[in-house]
């Protein structure tokens, strides 16, 4: 039993909050300000019917505010000092990114800052490449177990 417990504390000492997350893409942003004007307010009909015809050439006109940006190249992801998981040729490798080479990326691995690795922009996977973040709910978990724990080591104590 006392070797199950030590065992235990030994793997939450070492769990770390910070985990490897891919970034989502933003979704895009829809304007429902008009419709919902539209809806509730029948009352100035002819006048809400002015507005959105000037408003309707002006949303022609500007097409890519209502369209989300192009999505990030590889260059832009992978920023120097960056702590990344990239996936190139099938193989997972996590990194710290030191700088960017014409087309190549240099990058030494997270414990071994003497080693240096480069590879060429397309043999990177981009829809795979994670970077490095606080884990909130990790963290919660981590808190909420110490705390049962030291509750549980005080009511074993006073029993």
């Amino acid at each position: 039993m006392r070797k199950n417990l030590y065992l235990i504390i030994i793997l939450f000492s070492l769990t770390s909050c910070y985990t490897y997350q891919v970034k989502k893409p933003a979704a895009p942003v829809t304007d429902n300000k008009q419709e919902s004007k539209k809806s509730s307010a029948p009352a100035n009909n002819a006048l809400m019917q002015t507005k959105s015809a000037i408003a309707e050439p002006q949303a022609q006109s500007m097409p890519s505010q209502q369209q989300p940006a192009a999505p990030a190249s590889i260059q832009e992801k992978l920023a120097p000092n960056k702590n990344v998981r990239i996936d190139v040729d099938g193989k997972s490798y996590k990194v710290i990114v030191d700088r960017w080479e014409s087309d190549s990326l240099v990058a030494h691995p997270v414990h071994n800052a003497k080693k240096t690795l480069k590879f060429h922009k397309n043999q990177i996977n981009a829809d795979k490449i994670a970077e490095k973040r606080f884990s909130q709910p990790i963290a919660d978990i981590i808190t909420v177990t110490a705390y049962a724990g030291i509750a549980a080591a005080i009511w074993y104590l006073v029993r």
